[in-house]
């Protein structure tokens, strides 16, 4: 029987990976990374970082699975099913073909793998059409949302009040409706810019690595300098993880 380990590794801080994250890398023979293109060979470098400083080099080998494309000239919602049905088939095969029966397998997910990521269910995908018999195993990780509020020194909730998680595609119809504290993940359009202007924003990119940028403030003073910066930031990176909490100003 395989097995595969799901490892939750933090938002970008090698320092984020828990003890149980720790032991996972340390039983792993087969690591399998995802490649993004040269646009994203950094986190290459920090998967392959986290792996020599936790993982043992005597053991284990890493396998490149080059990511398909997503189709940006269909809808989203059809863009990512055909991507997502694209990544099962390239996983289920290179996992196959690489795993040996009786070894294990890791996959590396930035955050934590229950927020915004499709690695599960890409998994639940290959279990369901039968090609091998494996056991999955998930460890959690800190999240960006975790990661953002520790970075600004804030709760991300108010006594009495509930948190909202939403994208930006979603909070661009509007803010959400009896919300008072909402957390913003995969906001290209930095949609906030169309809210009210006194709503406070805890805004974080690249959170717990050496690129990481902070501000905060209402959007009337700083929601124009953070689309600048995410701007600049994802022009000379070529790629962009940021997330923000946005709160009702007096609550």
């Amino acid at each position: 029987m395989r097995r595969l380990n799901v490892i939750g590794i933090g938002a970008g801080d090698p320092e984020y990976v828990t003890v149980q994250a720790i032991n996972a890398l340390k039983r792993t023979d087969v690591f399998f990374f995802t490649d993004k293109g040269d646009d994203k060979s950094d986190l290459l470098h920090m998967r392959n970082e986290i792996c020599e400083r936790y993982g043992d080099t005597t053991r284990y080998r890493i396998v490149e699975m080059q990511d398909p494309v997503r189709d940006g000239r269909t809808s989203y919602g059809e863009a990512v099913r055909e991507w997502h049905e694209m990544r099962v088939e390239l996983w289920e095969k290179t996992v196959e073909t690489e795993l040996a029966d009786g070894q294990v397998g890791g996959f590396l997910v930035w955050g934590d793998p229950a927020f915004y990521d499709s690695t599960l269910r890409i998994f639940d995908a290959v279990r369901s059409r039968g090609a091998f018999e494996f056991e999955l195993d998930i460890i959690p990780g800190i999240s960006a949302i975790q990661a953002l509020a520790a970075r600004h020194g804030i709760s991300l909730t108010q006594i009495g009040r509930s948190l909202t998680v939403t994208t930006g595609r979603q909070l661009g119809n509007g803010w959400p409706e009896g919300a008072s504290d909402v957390v913003v993940m995969l906001d290209a359009n930095c949609s906030f810019r169309e809210l009210d202007r006194d709503l406070t924003i805890y805004w974080g990119a690249f959170l717990g690595t050496a690129d990481e940028v902070l501000i905060s403030g209402t959007i009337g003073e700083c929601g124009e300098t953070i689309a600048e910066v995410r701007s600049a930031a994802r022009a000379r990176k070529g790629w962009m993880f940021d997330t923000y909490l946005l709160r009702k100003q007096g609550d």
